[in-house]
């Protein structure tokens, strides 16, 4: 028998809800340096994309692009990253990232990079609203 989804306890302790779409749920990193968000489909077990039904795979990238798209209109951003690596967290996880040239790292990756940086509680509040208005 099939397990019930469950949120990697890593995922839900460095992250913010901010919305559950028709698959996944999205969520913001709690990393301020970059404005970082993880679309998290809501499959027990599921580890990598192409593990997925071939219709659960199209709803992921549909839900993938809408976040890209969103987080590029409210941040104005020179470039989105979209990577699913899972070498720490297995659980599937979609790492959506908007990056400016001359950001921390530019143009090297963020994984691994100096140590996070906290939104504030207003911080996050805010950037949380604004996407859950471009996303619900």
């Amino acid at each position: 028998m099939q397990q019930p989804f469950k949120l990697d306890p890593r995922l839900e302790k460095d992250s913010f809800f901010i919305v559950e779409l028709a698959l996944s749920d999205v969520r913001l990193m709690n990393d301020s340096r970059w404005p970082w968000l993880i679309v998290v489909p809501r499959i027990a077990g599921a580890e990598e994309i192409h593990h997925l039904s071939v219709d659960d795979e199209q709803v992921l990238v549909a839900e993938m692009n809408e976040v890209a798209v969103a987080l590029e209109a409210i941040t104005g951003c020179d470039k989105v990253n979209t990577a699913a690596i899972g070498n720490i967290v297995r659980q599937l996880h979609v790492h959506i990232i908007a990056r400016n040239e001359g950001d921390a790292n530019w143009p090297k990756t963020v994984w691994g990079y100096g140590e996070p940086v906290p939104y504030g509680d207003e911080a996050a509040h805010k950037l949380i609203r604004k996407l859950q208005l471009r996303l619900d």
